[in-house]
């Protein structure tokens, strides 16, 4: 019996599970075309024609990806406590790490030097935005968010990598013990910490 012809939407949604598992197990730069041509069994014009090449499917996979990370964490951190959001945030953004390993591993990998987004350190960038909302209700310096913000999510996100290949403590553990460490730090946080004198030469 002959397979049935996907239609161009099918194909589409085909090619993006293939390119993803495909940059999540190699990276970028080890993806060819043909590879991921051989893998969903066409032709590689028929990439081509979806995406316009290689480059064009690797960002709509990471577009996809931080798109519902970004969204995970917002709404987790959308309403309660200080220390209730700070719980969530590392709650959501590990549960992601949990159920879409393959998404995250792409976002962990190197990406292509001529994209303007599509690396862990882009990703963090725009949860850091989002986790900035956290500390205007406790009281520090808007300019100085940033700095908390981006500390907290880098944390994190470099646990998460470690975790998708050490596996043995739940996702509530290991965010558990993250947000404790990062709240035992933001409530002993002093407003105006003291500045540090530059070394001497």
């Amino acid at each position: 019996m002959a397979k049935k012809k996907l239609s161009a939407a099918q194909r589409r949604a085909q090619l993006i599970d293939v390119g993803r598992k495909a940059f999540s197990e190699k990276g970028f730069e080890a993806t060819s075309v043909e590879e991921i041509a051989s893998r969903a069994g066409v032709s590689k014009p028929i990439v081509y024609q979806h995406f316009g090449g290689k480059e064009g499917l690797y960002a709509v996979v990471v577009d996809r990806e931080m798109t519902q990370i970004v969204s995970l964490i917002a709404a987790a951190i959308g309403e309660g406590t200080a220390r209730e959001r700070v719980d969530k945030a590392a709650l959501a953004f590990l549960t992601y790490v949990a159920e879409h390993p393959e998404g995250f591993r792409v976002l962990a990998h190197d990406a292509p030097v001529a994209s303007g987004r599509g690396s862990m350190s882009s990703l963090m960038n725009e949860v850091a935005e989002r986790v900035e909302d956290v500390f205007t209700p406790m009281g520090y310096d808007p300019e100085m968010a940033p700095i908390y913000a981006n500390a907290l999510v880098g944390m994190v996100s470099f646990v998460g990598q470690w975790w998708t290949e050490n596996r043995e403590l739940p996702v509530e553990v290991v965010a558990s013990h993250l947000a404790a460490l990062a709240w035992l730090g933001l409530r002993n946080l002093p407003r105006e910490p003291d500045p540090i004198s530059p070394a001497e030469a």
